[in-house]
């Protein structure tokens, strides 16, 4: 049979059901004998998006349905509430997920709440409330809905959705680690409305039992974003606040446009720090906040800047940088390298990024920048080579 999918893993579930209809999986419809064996193959990005449109006539809902069944590991009951999930508003022939997604984001944000509770019993509401935002966030639950591929399975008739899809699911794929908030491009909303819609679908099918939804739910939301990682990876903003508060200082952030272009500017006490752009206002946001903490960071006395990088001119690359970092930290009993994005500019096909690699320890924070690279996982290497070599150079291995 074809798969729908390429190829790598796949979870195979039988149906017994005389009267089945047909499956379309590739364009190829298969009649359905008594016994069907369905495989869907899931795997890793990179993603692409091969999406027949609705007024297709090889388009299929039914299999759209046993298709993310598979992915759940859950045959529905009801298999109208999930074709109902599969539904976006601009197909005028069926109701949309709206209603559904209504349910599906208070249903996902109780029964993260109640795992968080269970989890950290230690935790007080604010730390609590970080952790469940960062797990159900518009961000998170995108990059949920492109690890699983769920938008090839909606009906719709807006070949908008398609490109906004494409050109995140591209950017989704050059990330390393879970983004708990705004990555390099503001994710499309309906990526998450679909997570949520399918989440109730789930929840209305077993009687609304939170226990059971979370059960069939939580694979489809690992890795779940633990405390840990949110000390790791903190807010920019919420960084850049709370370090000029213990400097005494008053921070500003003001937003214009430039064209098509929001531009954020950072001024603290009056003066110009830094500026960001980007098409979305909180990622310019985003992006300015790190510029200004690049800069106020790196004006601290152990920069490792100062320990010599102004010298090194030419570009050197360690094979596997990151995870010798990683080691060399955990040697040092040093807290793991903090990667952030300095730069990411230019049209999708030729974007350009800067990463910038930070570790606090007693001594203070390092910091330094990397390469020019056309990846995020290559200027990532690159950045995490130039702290190698400046820890090196200043003593510090």
């Amino acid at each position: 049979m074809n798969q729908f999918f390429p190829q790598v893993d796949s979870l195979t579930h039988r149906y017994t059901n005389h009267h089945a209809p047909p499956i379309c999986y590739n364009h190829v419809i298969t009649s359905s004998p008594s016994k069907m064996e369905v495989s869907v193959d899931l795997h890793p990005l990179p993603i692409s998006y091969n999406h027949v449109t609705p007024t297709s006539s090889f388009f299929n809902i039914e299999a759209s349905i046993a298709a993310v069944e598979s992915i759940l590991n859950y045959s529905f009951r009801n298999k109208r509430l999930l074709e109902e999930a599969l539904t976006h508003s601009s197909y005028l022939d069926s109701a949309s997920y709206q209603r559904l997604e209504f349910v599906g984001d208070a249903a996902l944000g109780l029964a993260l709440t109640n795992h968080v509770f269970l989890a950290y019993p230690k935790l007080d509401p604010g730390q609590l409330s970080l952790i469940r935002a960062a797990n159900i966030s518009t961000e998170k639950l995108a990059r949920v809905a492109i690890k699983h591929r769920l938008f090839q399975f909606v009906r719709h008739n807006s070949i908008g959705l398609e490109h906004k899809v494409r050109e995140f699911a591209e950017v989704v794929s050059q990330e390393d680690d879970p983004v708990s908030y705004g990555g390099s491009m503001k994710a499309p909303k309906i990526l998450a409305d679909i997570v949520e819609s399918v989440a109730a679908a789930v929840y209305v099918d077993i009687d609304f039992d939170l226990t059971k939804l979370w059960v069939i739910f939580r694979g489809l939301l690992e890795p779940i974003i633990t405390l840990e990682h949110l000390q790791q990876h903190p807010q920019p903003v919420t960084v850049l606040f709370e370090f000029c508060q213990k400097q005494g200082k008053h921070v500003d952030i003001k937003h214009w446009n430039n064209g098509l272009k929001n531009v954020a500017s950072v001024f603290v006490d009056g003066e110009f720090v830094a500026s960001g752009s980007s098409e979305q206002k909180e990622i310019a946001k985003l992006n300015a906040a790190r510029g200004a903490l690049h800069k106020l960071l790196t004006s601290m006395p152990v920069d490792v800047n100062a320990f010599g990088m102004d010298g090194i001119t030419e570009s050197f690359e360690i094979e596997g940088a990151k995870q010798k970092l990683h080691e060399l930290c955990s040697k040092k009993k040093w807290p793991k390298p903090i990667y952030e994005l300095e730069k990411d500019e230019g049209p999708p096909h030729e974007k350009k990024f800067i990463s910038a690699v930070k570790i606090p320890t007693e001594d203070g924070i390092f910091y330094t920048t990397g390469d020019e690279k056309s990846r995020v996982k290559e200027a990532e290497n690159s950045a995490a080579s130039c702290m190698i070599r400046s820890l090196q150079e200043s003593g510090y291995l």
